[in-house]
């Protein structure tokens, strides 16, 4: 039996369970871990700690990463929010790269990094006083989060989904 809320157990069930708390993996570990995989991770170190800082130290993220263009995914994204002036083409070219009928993978790596994206920001803000901003960013968080739910409940066109997804990024990083 797992569990991740022991709190939620009746208190006979929890006096009979025991506590392992699990750490993330280091990036060496993790690199361990990906050296037994097809293919294996990047042998540029600049790649290897981007890999590491996306994985969060999980090995699964890690491999997701790795076999399904994650890290290439993620850079897309990154340079389409960073991009001063709006990359149609790169858009559609992401969009179409995470919304086809077998990039369901894909399309969860480019909706976690999205939202990674927001709740960064929105903590940097706040670290550095712009409540306003965080909140904002926190709001457009909790929008594109219900976004991606309606998405998946009412099998909504994904690409659709990506396109809006990245202007609302762009919007949210330019308030």
């Amino acid at each position: 039996l797992i569990v991740h809320a022991p709190g939620s157990l009746l208190p006979t069930i929890r006096s009979r369970c025991q506590m392992v708390r699990l750490t993330p993996l280091g990036d060496e570990e993790l690199m361990t871990v990906l050296q037994g995989i097809e293919p294996p991770p990047p042998e540029e170190p600049a790649a290897r700690a981007a890999l590491a800082e996306r994985a969060g130290g999980s090995a699964r993220n890690a491999i997701l990463l790795t076999q399904y263009g994650g890290l290439e995914i993620a850079a897309a994204l990154d340079a389409l929010v960073a991009a001063r002036k709006g990359d149609v083409a790169g858009a559609h070219r992401l969009a179409e790269a995470v919304a086809g009928r077998d990039q369901a993978i894909q399309f969860d790596i480019f909706n976690r990094h999205a939202l990674d994206l927001l709740s960064s920001r929105a903590s940097e803000a706040a670290l550095a006083g712009d409540l306003a901003r965080a909140k904002a960013l926190s709001e457009a968080w909790q929008e594109a989060q219900n976004a991606i739910s309606e998405t998946e409940t009412y099998n909504l066109d994904k690409k659709q989904h990506a396109l809006i997804m990245i202007d609302r990024l762009n919007s949210a990083m330019r308030m």
